[in-house]
């Protein structure tokens, strides 16, 4: 089985071409938080090539940018190619299956009140804005801890 399930931030925009039969193909690079950290205490990130075809392509291009949060299911793919010198170059990338928009750039406030993206143009994928720092309901968030461990008893479970 070859499934791979990721939430991340673009670390770009997406780059949008078609093939010869017009089919669309765009390409953005994730980062993905790991969960745990180094030595200094600083948490890392796996930067992951994400490929995705057709409409889902064109409407990745048209609604997300550098720093929007998506969630993707795909498959890893591995391709290689011969460079002009003659040597076989491999590429590692996820091919998206699914990408479910998760909030971008403009629906983060900075802790000035301040908002991160220039364009203030909300998106139909965009969460609404407020000019207040949101308060996160974890049970209305199921990812609010996502890459923390949790705590679970027995004696919480409902059966």
């Amino acid at each position: 089985m070859n499934k791979v399930f990721l939430i991340g931030r673009l670390t770009r925009d997406p780059e949008l071409r078609y093939t010869g039969n017009n089919t669309a193909v765009a390409s953005f690079s994730l980062a993905v938080n790991r969960n745990f950290t180094n030595q200094a205490g600083e948490r890392e990130a796996d930067f992951i090539n994400i490929v995705v075809w057709r409409k889902q392509a064109e409407n990745v291009k048209n609604y997300l940018s550098q720093g929007s949060q998506v969630a993707i299911d795909g498959r890893i793919q591995v391709r290689s190619y011969d460079t002009e010198d003659g040597q076989k170059r491999y590429v590692t990338e996820v091919v998206a299956d699914n990408v479910e928009f998760l909030g971008s750039k403009a629906s983060t406030n900075r802790s000035d009140g301040t908002n991160n993206q220039e364009s203030q143009e909300p998106t139909p994928y965009d969460f609404a804005e407020s000019s207040e720092p949101k308060k996160t309901d974890v049970d209305s968030n199921p990812f609010a801890d996502f890459g923390n461990s949790i705590e679970i008893s027995d004696d919480e479970l409902p059966f």
